[in-house]
Protein backbone atom coordinates (compact mmCIF):
# COMPACT_ATOMS: atom_id res chain seq x y z
CA UNK A 1 0.00 0.00 0.00
CA UNK A 2 2.82 2.36 0.82
CA UNK A 3 4.80 1.40 -2.26
CA UNK A 4 2.19 2.74 -4.70
CA UNK A 5 1.94 6.26 -3.16
CA UNK A 6 5.74 6.34 -3.00
CA UNK A 7 6.07 5.53 -6.70
CA UNK A 8 3.45 8.19 -7.56
CA UNK A 9 5.38 10.73 -5.50
CA UNK A 10 8.62 9.85 -7.28
CA UNK A 11 6.97 10.21 -10.70
CA UNK A 12 5.39 13.54 -9.72
CA UNK A 13 8.63 15.03 -8.44
CA UNK A 14 10.48 13.73 -11.49
CA UNK A 15 7.98 15.52 -13.74
CA UNK A 16 8.28 18.71 -11.68
CA UNK A 17 12.09 18.55 -11.92
CA UNK A 18 11.88 18.00 -15.68
CA UNK A 19 9.58 21.01 -16.12
CA UNK A 20 11.87 23.20 -14.01
CA UNK A 21 14.91 22.13 -16.05
CA UNK A 22 13.16 22.81 -19.37
CA UNK A 23 11.94 26.23 -18.20
CA UNK A 24 15.23 27.35 -16.65
CA UNK A 25 17.66 25.93 -19.24
CA UNK A 26 17.27 28.78 -21.81
CA UNK A 27 17.77 31.38 -19.07
CA UNK A 28 20.88 29.61 -17.76
CA UNK A 29 22.35 29.34 -21.27
CA UNK A 30 21.72 33.02 -22.03
CA UNK A 31 23.07 34.07 -18.65
CA UNK A 32 26.26 32.04 -19.11
CA UNK A 33 26.76 33.21 -22.70
CA UNK A 34 26.52 36.86 -21.65
CA UNK A 35 29.66 36.50 -19.50
CA UNK A 36 31.84 34.89 -22.16
CA UNK A 37 35.18 36.40 -23.01
CA UNK A 38 34.92 35.15 -26.59
CA UNK A 39 33.38 36.85 -29.57
CA UNK A 40 30.59 34.36 -30.24
CA UNK A 41 27.71 33.03 -28.16
CA UNK A 42 28.55 29.64 -26.73
CA UNK A 43 27.76 27.58 -23.65
CA UNK A 44 29.68 26.83 -21.51
CA UNK A 45 31.19 30.30 -21.95
CA UNK A 46 34.76 30.78 -23.06
CA UNK A 47 36.23 32.36 -19.94
CA UNK A 48 34.58 35.06 -17.84
CA UNK A 49 34.27 38.71 -18.79
CA UNK A 50 31.98 41.69 -18.28
CA UNK A 51 33.02 43.26 -21.57
CA UNK A 52 29.62 42.72 -23.22
CA UNK A 53 27.78 44.48 -20.42
CA UNK A 54 30.22 47.35 -20.72
CA UNK A 55 29.62 47.39 -24.47
CA UNK A 56 25.83 47.67 -24.18
CA UNK A 57 26.20 50.30 -21.45
CA UNK A 58 28.30 52.43 -23.79
CA UNK A 59 26.15 51.83 -26.89
CA UNK A 60 24.08 54.96 -27.48
CA UNK A 61 21.60 53.21 -29.80
CA UNK A 62 20.85 50.44 -27.30
CA UNK A 63 20.57 52.88 -24.41
CA UNK A 64 18.19 55.11 -26.36
CA UNK A 65 16.10 52.12 -27.44
CA UNK A 66 15.87 50.93 -23.84
CA UNK A 67 14.72 54.35 -22.68
CA UNK A 68 12.07 54.34 -25.40
CA UNK A 69 10.92 50.89 -24.27
CA UNK A 70 10.60 52.18 -20.72
CA UNK A 71 8.57 55.13 -22.01
CA UNK A 72 6.27 52.78 -23.95
CA UNK A 73 5.77 50.58 -20.87
CA UNK A 74 5.06 53.61 -18.68
CA UNK A 75 2.52 55.06 -21.13
CA UNK A 76 0.81 51.67 -21.43
CA UNK A 77 0.60 51.33 -17.65
CA UNK A 78 -0.68 54.86 -17.06
CA UNK A 79 -3.48 54.36 -19.60
CA UNK A 80 -4.40 50.88 -18.39
CA UNK A 81 -4.75 51.78 -14.70
CA UNK A 82 -7.85 54.04 -14.93
CA UNK A 83 -9.39 52.21 -17.91
CA UNK A 84 -8.80 48.70 -16.59
CA UNK A 85 -9.79 49.59 -13.03
CA UNK A 86 -13.11 51.17 -13.98
CA UNK A 87 -13.94 48.40 -16.46
CA UNK A 88 -13.03 45.65 -14.00
CA UNK A 89 -15.10 47.13 -11.19
CA UNK A 90 -18.07 47.76 -13.49
CA UNK A 91 -18.07 44.24 -14.93
CA UNK A 92 -17.71 42.69 -11.49
CA UNK A 93 -20.07 44.73 -9.33
CA UNK A 94 -22.80 46.12 -11.55
CA UNK A 95 -25.47 44.67 -13.80
CA UNK A 96 -24.51 45.93 -17.24
CA UNK A 97 -26.42 45.40 -20.45
CA UNK A 98 -24.66 43.08 -22.86
CA UNK A 99 -22.22 42.09 -20.10
CA UNK A 100 -21.64 38.70 -21.72
CA UNK A 101 -20.94 40.37 -25.05
CA UNK A 102 -18.43 42.70 -23.40
CA UNK A 103 -16.65 39.79 -21.72
CA UNK A 104 -16.39 38.00 -25.06
CA UNK A 105 -15.12 41.22 -26.62
CA UNK A 106 -12.35 41.32 -24.02
CA UNK A 107 -11.14 37.99 -25.36
CA UNK A 108 -10.58 39.40 -28.85
CA UNK A 109 -6.93 40.40 -28.22
CA UNK A 110 -6.24 36.71 -27.56
CA UNK A 111 -8.25 35.34 -30.48
CA UNK A 112 -6.97 37.82 -33.09
CA UNK A 113 -3.34 37.17 -34.06
CA UNK A 114 -0.96 39.92 -32.99
CA UNK A 115 0.05 40.48 -36.59
CA UNK A 116 -3.60 41.26 -37.42
CA UNK A 117 -3.94 43.66 -34.48
CA UNK A 118 -0.63 45.28 -35.36
CA UNK A 119 -1.54 45.83 -39.01
CA UNK A 120 -4.95 47.21 -38.04
CA UNK A 121 -3.42 49.64 -35.55
CA UNK A 122 -0.74 50.62 -38.06
CA UNK A 123 -3.38 51.50 -40.66
CA UNK A 124 -5.46 53.38 -38.09
CA UNK A 125 -2.56 55.37 -36.71
CA UNK A 126 -1.34 56.00 -40.24
CA UNK A 127 -4.68 57.58 -41.15
CA UNK A 128 -4.46 59.67 -37.97
CA UNK A 129 -0.88 60.67 -38.93
CA UNK A 130 0.57 59.76 -35.54
CA UNK A 131 2.94 57.00 -36.63
CA UNK A 132 6.56 57.59 -35.72
CA UNK A 133 5.77 58.71 -32.16
CA UNK A 134 6.24 56.86 -28.89
CA UNK A 135 2.84 57.33 -27.26
CA UNK A 136 0.85 55.45 -29.96
CA UNK A 137 3.06 52.41 -29.34
CA UNK A 138 2.22 52.56 -25.63
CA UNK A 139 -1.46 52.94 -26.48
CA UNK A 140 -1.30 49.92 -28.79
CA UNK A 141 0.39 47.81 -26.11
CA UNK A 142 -2.39 48.84 -23.73
CA UNK A 143 -5.10 47.83 -26.21
CA UNK A 144 -3.77 44.33 -26.83
CA UNK A 145 -2.96 43.58 -23.17
CA UNK A 146 -5.81 45.38 -21.39
CA UNK A 147 -7.75 42.16 -20.56
CA UNK A 148 -4.97 41.22 -18.12
CA UNK A 149 -5.56 44.43 -16.19
CA UNK A 150 -9.35 44.06 -16.25
CA UNK A 151 -9.28 40.44 -15.09
CA UNK A 152 -6.90 41.25 -12.22
CA UNK A 153 -9.20 44.04 -10.98
CA UNK A 154 -12.30 41.87 -11.48
CA UNK A 155 -10.79 39.15 -9.28
CA UNK A 156 -10.10 41.62 -6.47
CA UNK A 157 -13.48 43.31 -6.90
CA UNK A 158 -15.35 40.00 -6.75
CA UNK A 159 -13.76 39.21 -3.38
CA UNK A 160 -14.59 42.66 -1.94
CA UNK A 161 -17.27 42.52 0.76
CA UNK A 162 -20.25 44.62 -0.44
CA UNK A 163 -21.17 45.34 3.17
CA UNK A 164 -18.16 47.64 3.38
CA UNK A 165 -19.69 50.05 0.87
CA UNK A 166 -23.05 49.84 2.64
CA UNK A 167 -21.35 50.61 5.93
CA UNK A 168 -19.63 53.62 4.37
CA UNK A 169 -22.99 54.84 3.02
CA UNK A 170 -24.58 54.43 6.46
CA UNK A 171 -21.78 56.57 7.89
CA UNK A 172 -22.67 59.37 5.49
CA UNK A 173 -20.17 58.73 2.69
CA UNK A 174 -21.39 59.61 -0.78
CA UNK A 175 -20.88 57.39 -3.85
CA UNK A 176 -17.69 59.17 -4.90
CA UNK A 177 -16.22 59.19 -1.39
CA UNK A 178 -17.12 55.51 -0.95
CA UNK A 179 -15.52 54.69 -4.30
CA UNK A 180 -12.19 56.32 -3.47
CA UNK A 181 -11.99 55.36 0.21
CA UNK A 182 -13.54 51.87 0.18
CA UNK A 183 -13.70 50.36 -3.32
CA UNK A 184 -10.32 51.47 -4.63
CA UNK A 185 -8.37 50.36 -1.52
CA UNK A 186 -10.26 47.06 -1.63
CA UNK A 187 -9.26 46.31 -5.23
CA UNK A 188 -5.74 47.72 -4.87
CA UNK A 189 -4.06 44.26 -5.00
CA UNK A 190 -5.64 43.72 -8.41
CA UNK A 191 -4.65 47.19 -9.58
CA UNK A 192 -1.04 46.70 -8.51
CA UNK A 193 -0.68 43.21 -9.95
CA UNK A 194 -2.42 44.19 -13.20
CA UNK A 195 -0.37 47.37 -13.69
CA UNK A 196 2.95 45.61 -13.06
CA UNK A 197 1.95 42.89 -15.51
CA UNK A 198 0.99 45.51 -18.10
CA UNK A 199 4.35 47.23 -17.60
CA UNK A 200 6.43 44.12 -18.18
CA UNK A 201 4.31 42.99 -21.16
CA UNK A 202 4.69 46.39 -22.82
CA UNK A 203 8.40 46.46 -22.08
CA UNK A 204 8.88 43.17 -23.95
CA UNK A 205 6.36 43.74 -26.76
CA UNK A 206 7.98 43.11 -30.12
CA UNK A 207 5.58 42.43 -32.99
CA UNK A 208 3.28 45.42 -32.55
CA UNK A 209 6.28 47.66 -31.87
CA UNK A 210 7.92 46.42 -35.07
CA UNK A 211 4.92 47.60 -37.09
CA UNK A 212 4.45 50.95 -35.34
CA UNK A 213 8.01 52.23 -34.95
CA UNK A 214 10.54 53.65 -37.36
CA UNK A 215 14.27 54.29 -37.18
CA UNK A 216 13.73 57.28 -34.84
CA UNK A 217 11.44 55.52 -32.37
CA UNK A 218 12.70 51.92 -32.43
CA UNK A 219 12.27 50.11 -29.09
CA UNK A 220 14.78 47.70 -27.59
CA UNK A 221 13.08 44.43 -28.70
CA UNK A 222 12.98 45.77 -32.25
CA UNK A 223 16.60 46.92 -31.96
CA UNK A 224 17.59 43.40 -30.88
CA UNK A 225 15.69 41.92 -33.83
CA UNK A 226 17.46 44.27 -36.24
CA UNK A 227 20.81 43.21 -34.75
CA UNK A 228 20.29 39.44 -34.96
CA UNK A 229 19.38 39.70 -38.63
CA UNK A 230 23.07 40.26 -39.37
CA UNK A 231 25.04 38.44 -36.63
CA UNK A 232 24.36 37.10 -33.13
CA UNK A 233 26.98 38.33 -30.67
CA UNK A 234 27.24 37.97 -26.87
CA UNK A 235 26.09 41.54 -26.32
CA UNK A 236 22.60 40.40 -27.37
CA UNK A 237 22.75 37.79 -24.61
CA UNK A 238 23.71 40.57 -22.19
CA UNK A 239 20.68 42.60 -23.30
CA UNK A 240 18.47 39.54 -22.74
CA UNK A 241 19.84 39.27 -19.21
CA UNK A 242 18.87 42.91 -18.64
CA UNK A 243 15.30 42.04 -19.63
CA UNK A 244 15.36 39.03 -17.30
CA UNK A 245 16.58 41.22 -14.45
CA UNK A 246 13.80 43.74 -15.13
CA UNK A 247 11.18 40.98 -15.05
CA UNK A 248 12.68 39.58 -11.85
CA UNK A 249 12.57 43.01 -10.20
CA UNK A 250 8.91 43.39 -11.18
CA UNK A 251 8.10 39.99 -9.68
CA UNK A 252 9.98 40.88 -6.50
CA UNK A 253 8.12 44.19 -6.29
CA UNK A 254 4.83 42.38 -6.87
CA UNK A 255 5.60 39.93 -4.09
CA UNK A 256 6.56 42.81 -1.81
CA UNK A 257 3.47 44.92 -2.48
CA UNK A 258 0.77 42.31 -3.04
CA UNK A 259 2.12 38.82 -2.49
CA UNK A 260 2.54 36.23 -5.21
CA UNK A 261 -0.13 34.00 -3.65
CA UNK A 262 -2.75 36.75 -4.05
CA UNK A 263 -1.53 37.52 -7.57
CA UNK A 264 -1.77 33.87 -8.65
CA UNK A 265 -5.24 33.54 -7.14
CA UNK A 266 -6.35 36.56 -9.16
CA UNK A 267 -5.45 34.69 -12.36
Amino acid sequence: MTQQPLSKSIVMWAMVALVLIVLSAPTIVVLGASFTSGNIIQFPPQGFSLQWYAKIALADDLRSAFVRSLAVALICTLISIPVGTLAGIALSKYAIKFERTLQIYLLLPFTIPLIGSGIGLMLLFGEMRILGQIWPVGLACCVINLPFMIWAVMASSASLDPDLELAAANCGAGPISSFFHVTIPGVMPGIISGSLLMFILALNEFLVSLLLTDARTVTLPVQIYNSIRSIITPDLAAISVVFIVCATLVIALLDRLVGLDIFLKSK
